[in-house]
């Protein structure tokens, strides 16, 4: 797994192995949990780029205290 963290906002996800991804999400999603507290007006965006891409972001779209996923490709 490489993760970049981008402006405490968005997180960049890249898996070599399939059985990396969801522990490697939920991990992502955890950290901008801690971030959302001090911003109620944002949930969470799980978007898949294309296989073993992701990026987890706080996201206005979303509800706060929700976690939506979509696929981008």
């Amino acid at each position: 797994m490489t993760p970049a963290m981008i402006a405490e906002r968005e997180i960049r996800l890249s898996f070599s192995k399939a059985d990396e991804i969801h522990d490697g999400l939920d991990r992502a999603v955890d950290t901008l949990i801690e971030n959302a507290a001090a911003d109620a007006n944002c949930g969470i965006l799980v978007t898949r780029h294309e296989p073993g891409t992701y990026t987890v972001a706080l996201d206005e779209s979303v509800p706060f205290g929700q976690t939506r996923e979509v696929l981008a490709a």
